[in-house]
């Protein structure tokens, strides 16, 4: 059996080459997105370059996932943002979407205005316990129903509601799901069918709006979103089968043109004995999304983060001509930095950067208070200190000359203390970029995908 893999990313459409009977990944290729004119111009080029490194690849089945065009664009409403809110950010964001905003309590006629302003593909709609408050759930109903966007909703709050969330959306002419709630009972967390529901709209929305319906026609499953291939990846290298054993918990950072995306497997527990936790339990496979940290169509954005002065301060280089290559790569997303140049520097100066930003902020929050027992201390979010790998996926990190320089964004750092990043991992990378691949390869080969990824994503 031949497998081709196909990732539709935002920059790069990324081809990978498996052979079953030989039990090896026989080649992989890339080429530039043409999502502005026919996606299939950049699969047809990197097709090409594949069979000139490999020879004629006649594959018996193409599993393909797309984030092209920045993946599903969302936003989620909830009843408060420590609660509901933050269930539907995860539910949305394991499922591969790209969470532009999330709203708490009733919306405003203001924020009514910026969700019709944001243009979402998609709308998660969550509030309230089963059997707990319904009156938010349904005013924010009615005011979505009336903004003009061709957008779709799923409806995962209180179910004492269905009946007129069903009576409003019908009447609305939007797609629509109504699901099971996302926290049925108070702190109880259920996303599994919110996430089933936003992949299900995925397919139906996404495939027609980004030129992806002759793709379908030739794949042999459904197209995935491209996070939730890397998640079924990551998942399986850090699990593994019921017959091999994967390597343990792991963090995984995805640098993008678009996002950079970050996935903890792992429990994300106290390290430390008298910790309480405060907030949502946290999922053991997680993923976070940020829209504003991308390395080319997000690269402005991850400029207004930094302090230039101190990046010139750090690096050595003129902080003109870090925003000189800044300008240059968002006006130009094909861009790509010579070998041992400045911009090359740069690149890795801006590549590092997001990464500590991301992973901070996917990262548990330690903090000290007190009780009438003296000082406590509380963790929000996952205590990932012990970690043991964090794997770079990414064409920035994989492309460049020093990996670990940019990886080391993600490492502790003393002087802020309170965020619980790793602080002693072992630097893996997926050279090839195949997360994505052998998480589509899981679907039908778990085991020969697990073998490939432990051979190919080596430490450095």
């Amino acid at each position: 059996m031949k497998y081709l893999t196909v990732d539709f990313g935002s920059t790069y459409t990324k081809l990978t080459a498996i052979n079953t009977e030989k039990a090896i990944i026989q080649g992989t290729a890339s080429a530039f997105t043409t999502i502005d004119t026919d996606i299939m111009n950049g699969f047809n080029t990197a097709l090409q370059k594949l069979e000139q490194s490999i020879g004629k690849f006649d594959y018996d089945q193409l599993l393909c996932c797309s984030s092209a065009g920045g993946g599903l664009k969302m936003v989620a409403l909830g009843l408060v943002p420590e609660l509901t809110a933050k269930a539907a950010k995860m539910a949305a964001s394991s499922a591969g979407a790209k969470v532009i905003k999330t709203y708490s309590f009733e919306i405003s006629k203001d924020e009514q205005d910026e969700i019709y302003d944001i243009n979402p593909d998609l709308v998660l709609l969550c509030g309230g316990t089963d059997g707990g408050n319904k009156e938010v759930i349904i005013a924010n109903a009615k005011r979505l129903a009336n903004i003009k966007r061709d957008f779709s909703i799923i409806a995962a709050g209180n179910k004492c509601a269905s009946d007129e969330l069903e009576e409003i959306f019908k009447h609305s002419g939007k797609d629509y799901i109504i699901t099971h709630n996302v926290m049925p009972v108070f702190n109880k967390l259920d996303i599994e069918p919110a996430k089933q529901s936003i992949k299900a709209l995925f397919i139906k929305k996404i495939i027609e709006a980004k030129g992806l319906s002759t793709v379908q026609q030739m794949a042999s499953i459904e197209i995935i979103p491209t996070p939730l291939a890397v998640m079924h990846g990551c998942e399986l290298l850090s699990k593994g089968t019921k017959k091999t054993n994967g390597i343990g918990e792991l963090l995984a950072i995805d640098l993008g043109g678009a996002t950079t995306d970050v996935y903890s497997i792992a429990s994300g527990k106290p390290s430390m004995e008298n910790i309480l936790e405060k907030g949502l339990p946290e999922p053991f496979s997680k993923r976070s999304v940020e829209g504003d940290l991308g390395m080319r169509y997000s690269l402005c954005s991850l400029a207004e983060e930094l302090d230039m002065d101190t990046l010139e301060q750090k690096s050595g280089i003129n902080k003109d001509n870090i925003q000189s290559w800044i300008s240059r790569c968002s006006e130009n997303p094909d861009t790509i930095a010579e070998a041992g140049s400045t911009e090359a520097q740069v690149e890795e100066l801006l590549a590092k950067s997001a990464v500590e930003i991301a992973v901070e902020r996917h990262c548990g929050i330690m903090e000290s208070s007190y009780s009438p027992m003296g000082e406590i201390f509380t963790l929000s979010g996952k205590d990932l200190t012990e970690v043991p790998f964090v794997i770079g996926i990414g064409g920035a990190i994989i492309n460049s000359a020093n990996p670990s320089a940019i990886l080391d964004g993600a490492r502790f750092d003393i002087k802020r203390y309170n965020s619980m990043k790793p602080k002693q991992p072992k630097y893996m990378l997926d050279s090839k970029y195949i997360f994505a691949a052998m998480g589509l390869l899981s679907i039908a080969e778990p085991e020969l995908a697990l073998d490939l990824m432990k051979q190919e994503i080596k430490l450095i």
